[in-house]
């Protein structure tokens, strides 16, 4: 294998090689999974606050570019989040980021009601 091609490539889960954007593509379908357990309306939104809270710029024009590709791969959930999700060096705010993240979660929760993202939401038992 070329040292070009090494650095774009992964292991796959069940062996075989994957590149960068069968990674995206995987890890946004993973995020898409959880949302599919949660009520329907709010799987897009949820989808894309985890991704404006978490991947970085680079991987959210990753994304876009795969998205303007087309057939990509993306679960629906994803394709349906799509157009919440902010692009990258973007100004504007979008759901998850900005003014929007400092809200709060609905029913006061989150990190802007003072809970860590590091510690467990149950309480501990002794």
């Amino acid at each position: 294998m070329s040292p070009e091609n090494a650095q774009n490539t992964h292991p796959g889960e069940d062996g075989p090689r994957q590149g960068t954007n069968a990674k995206l593509v995987r890890m946004a379908n993973q995020i898409a999974t959880f949302f599919h357990s949660q009520p329907h309306e709010d799987g897009p939104a949820g989808v894309a606050i985890h991704i404006n809270k978490f991947w970085e710029p680079r991987m959210r024009g990753a994304f876009f570019a795969l998205i303007e590709q087309g057939d990509a791969g993306f679960d629906p959930l994803v394709l349906a989040a799509a157009p919440l999700i902010k692009r990258p060096h973007s100004k504007e705010d979008a759901i998850g980021t900005g003014a929007d993240a400092a809200r709060g979660a609905p029913g006061g929760k989150g990190t802007a009601a003072g809970e860590s993202l590091s510690e467990p939401n149950m309480p501990e038992t002794t």
